[in-house]
């Protein structure tokens, strides 16, 4: 991975809403707060059936932070262009992954 790059995924997670978010798709699930400022909570089993991937990743997201439809499309976006999810539309819905190489990427930069 490109030093460029790196700067793009630790910009992208420097924001503490798209960290939540990256959190939330990783363990498949949040926490019920809701408020969307309080701690991270994530909660350790998936609420997701999909090992890995988040279906309704979208709506999901929008019922357990309270942050706009358009705010929470722009820190997908964000988390997108970083390589840090992909995310493909079916339908109305979106599945939403962790893009391994990225994280295996991190993590190699980081030891």
């Amino acid at each position: 991975m490109e030093q460029s790059n790196y700067v793009k995924v630790f910009k992208a997670l420097s924001n503490e809403q798209r960290l939540k978010i990256f959190l939330m798709i990783h363990k498949g699930c949040c926490s019920a707060d809701g408020d969307g400022t309080s701690k991270i909570k994530i909660e350790d089993k998936a609420c997701c059936p999909v090992s890995g991937v988040i279906e309704k990743a979208f709506t999901k997201v929008c019922d357990c932070m309270n942050l706009s439809r358009s705010t929470v499309s722009h820190h997908f976006k964000e988390l997108q262009n970083a390589g840090l999810i992909t995310c493909e539309r079916d339908g109305q819905m979106y599945r939403c992954r962790i893009n391994k190489e990225t994280v295996n990427a991190i993590k190699d930069f980081l030891k």
